[in-house]
């Protein structure tokens, strides 16, 4: 009878390690999404810092679904002004949605008294 408890308990570590194994993959996820999408935002301040004093009717070229095609800079700012405010909204909420996240699994951790060890 004692070993059937002991297999228990073990289910039970390893049922709490997988759960925790599983926060910390979300959070990683997560926060690997984030630091593209700043590193995107990046590329189109970037962008649009340069095309901004650039006259409206000059010929540029625009990558759509790996097509080039040629624009003005009339048509394409606004366009990337746009997809700009997307990325930084699309941020801010992985931002919450990572703290959320993290508090859960800071909460998690402090009721079944779990700490990470660290690999180094």
């Amino acid at each position: 009878m004692s070993s059937g408890s002991s297999d228990s308990k073990k289910l039970g570590e390893q049922e709490l390690r997988i759960a925790a194994n599983q926060f910390s993959n979300e959070l990683k996820a997560v926060a690997s999404k984030i630091g593209e999408l700043e590193l995107q935002l990046d590329e189109h301040n970037l962008v649009i810092k340069t095309m901004s004093p650039m006259a409206e009717d000059r010929k540029c070229f625009r990558l759509i679904n790996g097509v080039l095609v040629e624009r003005t800079v009339k048509e394409v700012l606004p366009a990337l002004k746009t997809n700009q405010a997307g990325i930084a909204s699309t941020i801010e909420q992985l931002t919450v949605q990572y703290k959320a996240k993290d508090k859960e699994f800071s909460d998690f951790r402090t009721k079944h008294h779990i700490r990470i060890a660290s690999s180094t």
